[in-house]
């Protein structure tokens, strides 16, 4: 049934600031219900230019992968029916990287997605070198694979990039030798330093080096550890700042989770805040021993979270000055039976109608528990 403009008392800037408070899903069906409505929707920059902060959890198992998104606006967790292609893309090799970037990797193929959504995949030959466990990475226009080689017959420090413009796959300068022990991606933790610079850092001992696919040099190592009671570390990257996760205290009595700002120049790190006890109580609890943390941005909140057991996901959102930020947790939606990986990116109106266009794609919102 069409809804005549005349039977909606809601019009102008009343009507765009109820739809203000809409998720983003619903905002697509919204703007068919009237002519006024649509031009609410459309011909609003708020509604129509904003991006929200979405996290993507996608499950596998054997036989097939599932998503959910979080919209951190709404506080709801997001069924949909996106899914790579399975033809393409085997289920147990699915994987994802900073900044967005879920991938497979064979000795036969690459195959990755690096939109919002992940409506679009590329399909490629597999890499020279066969690697197990590599660090893979979207820098610029290029996916930079780092380490994870076997010792018995390839360099365990090979570095090959894929040129997404030119569709040929490049040799690079081997990592330093002092990664040797710790090259893959079980050891490393990775980010993208404004999409021309790759941060690698090892996770137990902050050991850090950059890596230019421009210039096809390795800088480093720089010392990533700035207290001793630190453990554990993660990297990602937030505007121009390099964003340092430290797990303090061991693995069997998680102590606490600091976050430090680290200037890209000069390496120096500058606190930026503790979570709270209470969730770094919830953390220690999930499991009786956290080796470790697995990080993911999405816009302006940081996810925190134990890659073991990740039944409960805890945000960090930054203020709009990059100085402190608001703590909270979320549970998610993984079985014990399950696989995750995370993507997160910006999501606008625009991304979500693309998305309902194309081949009977649906978002359900579900209901979530937000602390």
């Amino acid at each position: 049934m069409v809804v005549q403009d005349q039977d909606s008392p809601l019009r102008g800037d009343i009507l765009e600031a109820v739809l203000s408070h809409a998720p983003l899903t619903d905002l697509v069906p919204a703007s068919r219900v009237s002519k006024s409505w649509r031009r609410a929707v459309t011909s609003s920059p708020s509604l129509l230019y904003s991006l929200e902060p979405w996290l993507l959890l996608h499950s596998t198992t054997s036989t097939q992968t599932t998503t959910h998104a979080y919209d951190s606006r709404s506080r709801v967790w997001i069924e949909t029916n996106l899914r790579p292609p399975t033809e393409r893309v085997p289920t147990t090799a699915l994987r994802s990287s900073h900044p967005n970037l879920l991938y497979a990797l064979s000795p036969s193929g690459l195959s990755f997605s690096f939109d919002p959504l992940h409506l679009a995949w590329h399909h490629a030959d597999g890499p020279a070198v066969w690697r197990a466990d590599p660090v893979v990475a979207l820098v610029g226009r290029r996916v930079v694979v780092v380490g994870g080689g076997c010792d018995f017959e390839d360099d365990p420090l090979a570095v090959e990039f894929y040129d997404i413009d030119s569709h040929a796959w490049n040799a690079c300068q081997s990592m330093p030798a002092g990664l040797k022990d710790s090259a893959a991606s079980t050891w490393l933790s990775a980010a993208v330093y404004k999409s021309h610079r790759l941060f690698v850092t090892e996770k137990n001992s902050g050991v850090t080096h950059t890596f230019d696919p421009e210039t096809n040099v390795w800088r480093g190592p720089y010392d990533l550890r700035p207290d001793s009671s630190v453990f554990s570390v993660a990297i990602t990257c937030f505007e121009d700042r390099l964003i340092l996760v430290g797990l303090l205290g061991e693995a069997e009595n998680v102590e606490g989770v600091r976050l430090w700002r680290v200037n890209c120049k000069s390496f120096e790190c500058e606190l930026m805040g503790d979570m709270p006890l209470v969730l770094v109580e919830k953390l220690r609890s999930e499991s009786y021993c956290v080796a470790s943390v697995g990080v993911c941005l999405a816009g302006n909140i940081l996810y925190i979270y134990d890659p073991v057991m990740v039944e409960e996901i805890f945000t960090c959102e930054f203020d709009g000055n990059g100085g402190g930020c608001r703590w909270g947790s979320v549970r998610s939606h993984r079985s014990s039976m399950e696989r995750v990986v995370f993507t997160g990116s910006e999501v606008g109106i625009r991304e979500v109608h693309k998305a309902l266009a194309a081949e009977r794609r649906r978002f359900t919102a579900e209901a979530s528990r937000v602390e």
